[in-house]
């Protein structure tokens, strides 16, 4: 079992006899990430992955660089968990190892850029670098309000990118001040994008155009609030290619991305998982 800092630690023997009662022999293994936590264990039956989105970008992408097809189970221990709550996931750490030992394989689909596995949402523009940015112990302390108040202070400095997409294949011109391209379904413990499936082959895609201030803002919250504001455009694609003259900072999973340009792609049923029984 792959582990990331904090109160999951704690847990992690409670977690070993949960799994020991469905005949599970866990190893614990605090997760480092200058290491391929696979190398020798390229026969596992099972990795179970307790952290946030970042610790399972980090185990997804370690597997696939040793071409290996090994089903995951996700313990929730992060700060917004979204790829476990897409999967159905229980808040509770024991629930959760318990809803994987005694689950079903499923698969879903994972998002690919230049060569980047990410299992949630990769994104660029205001916002979007936020959770590589926050504290880990401000994210720990008091959850998901240390991303509103680090998000907060890029309010000062928002600015639009410049962008020449071609989406599945048609190309067309786009002034961005954010762009979120979904797998799961929410970011941050919020629920963006409405309708999206891990398990329907195609991203979802959320373009906010780049307005004054005060117009942006209230698309924002609009958007938010369940409306359909103009200067926000829905897509719904399996393959993107994007170029910009700014290399803007990317993220994936709350993690450094890729550098432009991007060839961003969903990969359908690519992981291997377990989840809840019906």
């Amino acid at each position: 079992m792959q582990s990331g800092r904090g109160h999951i630690a704690d847990r992690a023997e409670a977690i070993r006899a949960v799994f020991a009662e469905y005949d599970y022999e866990l190893e614990l293994l605090p997760i480092d990430f200058d290491k391929n936590p696979f190398e020798g264990r390229e026969d596992l039956e099972l990795m179970v992955v307790a952290g946030g989105d970042g610790t399972v970008n980090f185990t997804v992408n370690a597997m696939r660089n040793k071409g290996l097809d090994i089903p995951l189970g996700i313990i929730p221990a992060g700060t917004a968990n979204d790829f476990a709550g897409a999967l159905g996931m229980a808040s509770d750490p024991l629930e959760a190892a318990r809803q994987i030992a005694a689950g079903v394989e499923d698969r879903v689909d994972c998002g690919c850029v230049n060569g980047l596995c990410f299992v949630n949402i990769f994104s660029f523009g205001i916002f979007t670098t936020t959770s590589q940015r926050t504290p880990d112990a401000r994210k720990h302390r008091i959850g998901k309000l240390a991303y509103l108040i680090e998000g907060s202070k890029e309010l000062r400095t928002m600015h639009g990118v410049p962008l020449r997409l071609v989406v599945d294949g048609e190309p067309f011109d786009f002034n961005s001040l954010m762009v979120l391209i979904f797998n799961g379904e929410t970011a941050g413990g919020f629920r963006l994008a409405r309708g999206s499936s891990v398990k329907d082959g195609l991203f979802d895609c959320l373009l906010l155009e780049k307005r004054n201030f005060f117009r942006s803002t209230y698309s924002m919250i609009r958007y938010l609030a369940g409306g359909t504001p103009k200067s926000v455009r829905h897509l719904r694609a399996r393959c993107i290619d994007i170029v910009s003259p700014v290399d803007e900072p990317t993220d994936v999973d709350g993690q450094p991305g890729a550098h432009f340009p991007l060839h961003v792609e969903c990969l359908p049923a690519a992981l291997r998982v377990r989840v809840p029984r019906p």
